[in-house]
């Protein structure tokens, strides 16, 4: 009976500790609400328009231009961006793509997705899209891993004919992202993640004076830093279940703990 109110009492505890972890492995739902969303695109990386994830930004341009936006990822998120670019109805046959930098501009390899798509004629739209690698709460000086930070999308025709050079276009961007969690954690993190102008504005502040930010955009709850991550959970509950297994060993081992009594001899 004892054995079987501490299995008892350990389920429940156990029941507790996953919930908050099943919870924050679930990806919050994307913003629906395109009010105020952007409407035009920058022309390069100290121009680009910032975009919140979630939400839909579109820009009219012409053929041959460079295209700009960011957005803000933090640790542990895999982004996707999308991308479709809507051509006018005559046109010749079109290359288009898109590409994605981190806040220290080194191109981010897509892990799968048609960053690139050839339009031919006749063709009314293109659809592109790229999913990143998942973001690394710290990584190597030498590597090219995605940090915390700034990241910035390039979207630009790169193969047409002369007759369609300059021609209107108009385009349509979305980001989001699924929260891979613990799977990603990783035992470092940033001190500050990598956006454009905030050493700047650290030092501004300690000063006291006012210095602006370059990339003003951040996760609506803030950078995590990666110091949490649901892996805290599931280290707890392997303890849990190391902890029942010493128990149950034990009172299995010691049996019922009264010494047999032998008859006495005649």
């Amino acid at each position: 009976m004892r054995i079987t109110r501490v299995l008892g009492a350990a389920l429940l505890a156990l029941g507790l500790a996953a919930g908050p972890a099943a919870a924050d492995s679930t990806p919050s739902p994307s913003a629906s609400d395109d009010g105020g969303a952007p409407t035009r695109a920058g022309t390069s990386f100290r121009t680009a328009t910032e975009v919140e994830q979630g939400q839909r930004a579109t820009a009219s341009g012409s053929t041959g231009d460079y295209l700009y936006w960011s957005f803000p990822a933090d640790a542990e998120q895999r982004p996707t961006v999308r991308a479709t670019v809507k051509l006018p109805e005559t046109h010749g046959t079109q290359t288009w793509q898109i590409d994605v930098y981190d806040g220290l501009r080194r191109r981010q390899s897509c892990q799968y997705g048609a960053a690139t798509r050839t339009a031919g004629q006749g063709t009314s739209s293109v659809e592109l899209a790229c999913v990143l690698r998942t973001v690394r709460a710290w990584s190597e000086p030498w590597a090219n891993d995605p940090l915390p930070g700034t990241y910035y999308v390039r979207l630009t025709v790169v193969d047409l004919t002369a007759s369609d050079l300059g021609q209107p276009v108009s385009t349509e961007v979305r980001v989001d992202s699924k929260d891979i969690g613990g799977a990603a954690a990783v035992d470092g993190s940033l001190s500050t993640p990598l956006v454009p102008g905030i050493a700047v504005k650290s030092e501004a502040e300690e000063d006291g004076s006012k210095s602006a930010v370059l990339s003003s955009i951040e996760p609506d709850d803030g950078w995590s830093s990666g110091w949490w991550s649901d892996r805290w959970v599931w280290t707890a509950i392997g303890g849990v279940l190391a902890a029942l297994a010493g128990i149950g060993g034990y009172a299995l081992t010691r049996g019922s703990g009264r010494p047999s009594r032998m008859p006495p001899s005649a």
